[in-house]
């Protein structure tokens, strides 16, 4: 459960498992200091989140900040329905690419 970042072939991969909320705070963050280090690329694959908050809405906000808020950098995959849902709710779909 939480947060696995890892750098692959010049694209940030962050996976995200259990519950996306304020609870992994401190581990998303820590994931996107990876995006430091000039990354163009960003992947959120959310295939394993069974919950989100508006917390975890403010640390995808963040992390698009980070990079200069292209909606093509960040990759938003795998979302279950109820997931893709909030996301869509919160016009998400509008910052950032939905896969």
């Amino acid at each position: 459960m939480g947060i696995d970042a890892r750098v692959d072939s010049g694209v940030l991969h962050i996976k995200v498992s259990g519950k996306f909320d304020f609870g992994v705070h401190n581990e998303f963050r820590e994931a996107i200091k990876l995006a430091e280090t000039g990354l163009k690329q960003i992947e959120v694959d959310l295939a394993g989140t069974d919950y989100m908050d508006s917390s975890a809405l403010g640390m995808l906000l963040v992390l698009r900040d980070k990079i200069g808020g292209d909606k093509t950098a960040i990759r938003i995959k795998n979302a279950r329905a109820e997931v893709k849902k909030i996301l869509e709710i919160a016009n998400f779909d509008k910052l950032f690419s939905l896969l």
